[in-house]
């Protein structure tokens, strides 16, 4: 629901999601839920004819969800009930003491559909772990109500005119998605028939939107199906910049995928803009399977660590090609200049799941590329010899001092908003891995087979190889301390 009030100096209210949800968890967006059984049996009046079944009854779940996120009652009659009698209803609603059609029925309030604005319905892109088929509305704050916020599934909410939103977007102190950022982009162009406007757009357009999410003002995410490691299915290729532009990690060898990313990027040489180079964060296939074909279609040189260079002569079906190697700490400077701004891109080396493994930290808006040190889902596999426990945390702590840090844009799945509280959690996951691997081999584990039986409990037996892996890299961890000793494929504590 695209809440707004003030029709004189528009403003729009949006909330921020609780860091403990599994799904876009700290993202800004409009307030609403999900469709209950319930919201079919009650009625709704004017509801404009349509041959779609859900019609009346989504309009149902968006008052109703506006109301229990927000506290505002939009419908005929609510003028009547003071604001203590809404939160009261608000609250028994809540603790399951009352049914929403009850509430209704015992204040005498009537639901109208024309106090809603029908916005487009969006589908959540195929590449989001989870996905809704989600219907927007817009209506104005009716007189008399607030909005409140009772801290749960979200953290806060805020009153604010769009063009402020937009501005918190592009300064990155916001993360939102697609559909949140063209709503605002209509509302600063004029609230009274922004809805109509952004119906009219022609449905090729957004689906161009979407093969190319801006997930921060000039940061493009294009995710492209790729061999990679379940849970995984695609390896997420960012676009940056303004009238310059780097392409980092065009990772899928097929064709299908190749040709999408081409047409985003053919779209933007049309507008003017030039593709500077191509940036690989490290060796592995799933991160290097177009780099060729791009390079060769568009003539852009291709950019690297020099371990990555040097590992990398013979992968993806031919030679890769680096042109230049990025050294630690080198910035890359991208302009804009209608409108002033530029990315900074700063190349950190955090080797740890590769030895050429580089992450981006784009320092105006604390967006930091991570490639595979941090991903969207699950964790990340550590492979001995190419991968080494000891330098895989330091990289993560080096995540940690970095001066601004406002989200994590991962090789693979979603981008996190957390982005400390999500470091940390995977400092704080590996030693809790290791602390498990001692205590299994105090019971008298000895190999690595042994120990990961012992340990990942918690992952299917079809992951094992991968979680023996990570075991090994702990292992090896645990010996450089001096904790372990090694003879052979056999591991000891030492006493």
């Amino acid at each position: 629901m695209v809440l707004l009030r003030d029709p004189e100096d528009p403003k729009v209210f949006w909330v921020k999601r609780a860091r403990t949800l599994s799904f876009m968890a700290r993202y800004h967006a409009f307030p609403g839920g999900q469709r209950d059984a319930a919201d079919a049996e009650i009625p709704i009046e004017n509801v404009p004819p349509s041959p779609d079944a859900m019609t009346a009854v989504m309009r149902v779940a968006a008052i109703r969800e506006i109301f229990e996120e927000t506290g505002v009652l939009i419908a005929r009659g609510a003028e009547r009930l003071s604001a203590e009698r809404r939160l009261e209803l608000r609250l028994e609603l809540a603790a399951d003491r009352i049914s929403f059609q009850e509430l209704l029925a015992n204040e005498s309030l009537t639901l109208d559909a024309g106090l809603l604005t029908e916005m487009p319905r969006w589908v959540t892109p195929a590449t989001m772990p989870r996905r809704y088929d989600t219907r927007f509305y817009a209506a104005w704050l009716p007189a008399g109500q607030e909005t409140e916020i009772i801290p749960g599934e979200l953290e806060e909410g805020e009153w604010l005119r769009p063009h402020e939103a937009l501005q918190r977007w592009i300064d990155g102190d916001s993360l939102i998605v697609t559909p949140i950022t063209c709503a605002l982009q209509a509302l600063a162009e004029g609230a009274h028939d922004f809805a109509a406007r952004m119906l009219c757009v022609p449905e090729e357009e957004r689906e161009h939107w979407e093969s190319r999410v801006e997930m921060r003002y000039g940061i493009y995410l294009c995710a492209l199906r790729t061999p990679t490691i379940p849970p995984a299915t695609h390896t997420n290729c960012y676009i940056i910049g303004g009238d310059e532009m780097v392409v980092i990690d065009p990772g899928s060898p097929y064709p299908d995928q190749r040709e999408k990313l081409d047409a985003v990027i053919e779209r933007f040489i049309a507008q003017g803009r030039r593709i500077r180079e191509i940036i690989i964060t490290h060796l592995h296939p799933d991160h290097i399977g177009g780099v060729m074909h791009l390079a060769e279609k568009f003539n852009v040189p291709v950019a690297a660590h020099r371990l990555t260079a040097e590992a990398i002569g013979i992968q993806a079906g031919g030679e890769v090609r680096v042109d230049r190697f990025i050294e630690d700490n080198e910035v890359i400077e991208l302009n804009e200049q209608v409108t002033g701004l530029s990315w900074r891109l700063r190349a950190l080396w955090t080797p740890g799941h590769a030895r050429g493994h580089l992450s981006f930290h784009e320092e105006r808006t604390g967006s930091l590329i991570t490639g595979d040190c941090v991903v969207g889902f699950g964790t990340v596999v550590i492979a001995p010899p190419e991968g080494n426990m000891i330098a895989y945390l330091a990289s993560l702590r080096r995540y940690l001092e970095l001066p601004r840090l406002t989200a994590l844009m991962p090789g693979h799945g979603p981008v996190l908003a957390d982005a400390r509280g999500k470091i940390e959690e995977y400092l704080a996951h590996r030693q809790a891995r290791e602390e498990m691997i001692v205590n299994a081999m105090s019971a008298g584990a000895q190999t690595a087979p042994q120990i990961v039986k012992a340990v990942y409990t918690d992952v299917p037996d079809a992951m094992h190889s991968l979680a023996e892996l990570s075991v090994v890299a702990a292992l090896e961890k645990l010996e450089t301390e001096g904790r372990v000793a090694r003879n052979g494929n056999q591991f000891a504590l030492v006493v």
